[in-house]
């Protein structure tokens, strides 16, 4: 049975998701005993008195967040340490990070299948998590042929990261062309825009669609509209990080190899309940789709829905999605299949027939095709439950 100190914002969902998954491996490996210290100590007694309690406490390794500016003393000190990258990477010690570049590029492949052509980010660019997350943004969406606007704060301290500054946002936002995709860094962010824009009269979906990251859902369903959000296989990296401490304390070594934490899929709310397009019949087909996508959808239907040949309607959607419209229903379809994989427990039947699907040999085909798993294969890589078996 090992001792094991988590110095974590507790109040955090993120933090929270983390716990869910380093119990659940306790659970399965020994039953651990927990020290939850709060986040004051590290301000208080700093990484010296860290490890003088850790070693009082006979504590056997710990997790935490911690400043870069400590881990020449944690790396000195005799018990192994992961910390959760909350400022930027440590360099020699297992960070808990984010596959943060994927997750922007994720953000603004959704923003770009919505036929949207005006695009901003709303982050700080010292911090890794956000910086990184911009990045994938920004790349994906260059790539598409577009720009991104941006409002970061640049001097953000530690003590004040989460506050911003009303009346420069409100400029930024009154100034942004519309309709705009925006991606926030995380939910507090995505928040604060929509708070932002309700202040100032800019409606939320329909001139400034919102996406934040993390679904924190207490904070995506307390936003008016509802916010939009980039879920996160937070539990899993709770689980993988236990498993990475507990081999550290058996081989007594100080191993450097980071946890990832991938993102999911999007979680889509009243903030992004929007498609836009500088071709207004494409727009009204991506609306439609989007509307539909559970029904027996067929080309033609979309068709009849916009005053233009199919022909057309195929060259424009084309031009402006990348997908054909057959294969951009399909794709959607295959996406809400995912999304539901990992949220539901009913079977993959029952998916299917919510789906609209008639044949589900076809949609386990088409499925596999696109994500390169079965739909009982990934929902066992990716679901959250059950936690993959401990290495021995």
């Amino acid at each position: 049975m090992y001792r094991v100190i988590l110095l974590l914002d507790f109040g955090e969902e993120y933090s929270k998701s983390l716990l869910k998954g380093i119990s659940t491996y306790s659970s399965e490996n020994g039953q651990w005993t927990f020290c939850r210290m709060p986040l004051y100590y590290r301000e208080m007694i700093g990484a010296k008195g860290i490890l003088k309690w850790a070693k009082e406490w006979k504590a056997d390794g710990i997790i935490g967040q911690l400043y870069n500016e400590m881990e020449e003393e944690f790396l000195n000190g005799d018990l192994p340490v992961i910390a959760q990258d909350f400022k930027e990477r440590f360099s020699n010690i297992p960070n808990i990070t984010g596959s943060y570049r994927e997750t922007g590029r994720l953000g603004a492949e959704y923003f770009l299948n919505k036929g949207y052509y005006n695009f901003a980010f709303y982050g700080f660019n010292n911090i890794v998590w956000s910086r990184e997350r911009a990045e994938g943004f920004e790349s994906t969406i260059k790539q598409a042929g577009f720009e991104v606007n941006y409002f970061e704060h640049k001097k953000a301290r530690s003590t004040d990261i989460w506050y911003y500054k009303s009346k420069s946002l409100n400029k930024w936002l009154n100034n942004l062309p519309k309709p705009v995709a925006l991606m926030a860094c995380d939910d507090n962010q995505g928040v604060h825009i929509i708070e932002a824009c309700n202040h100032n009269k800019i409606r939320v979906p329909q001139e400034v669609a919102v996406l934040g990251v993390d679904n924190d859902v207490m904070l995506c369903e307390l936003s008016d509209p509802r916010l939009s959000s980039i879920e996160l296989d937070i539990e899993r990296g709770g689980y993988d990080a236990a498993q990475v401490l507990d081999e550290m304390i058996q081989s007594g070594s100080k191993e450097n190899r980071d946890i990832i934490v991938p993102p999911m899929n999007i979680i889509t709310r009243s903030s992004t309940d929007m498609f836009a397009s500088a071709d207004g019949y494409v727009a009204d087909a991506l609306t439609y789709i989007h509307k539909n996508i559970d029904q027996n959808l067929l080309v033609d239907h979309v068709v009849k829905e916009v005053p233009l040949s199919r022909r057309a309607l195929e060259k424009r959607f084309l031009q402006i999605t990348g997908h054909p419209v057959y294969k951009y229903i399909t794709k959607t379809r295959m996406e809400k299949l995912a999304q539901k994989l990992l949220s539901s427990d009913q079977s993959i039947f029952e998916i299917a027939v919510d789906l609209g699907f008639q044949d589900s040999k076809n949609l386990a085909r088409q499925f596999k095709q696109l994500t390169g798993y079965s739909p009982g294969e990934y929902r066992k890589k990716w679901g959250n439950i059950p936690m993959p078996p401990s290495r021995q």
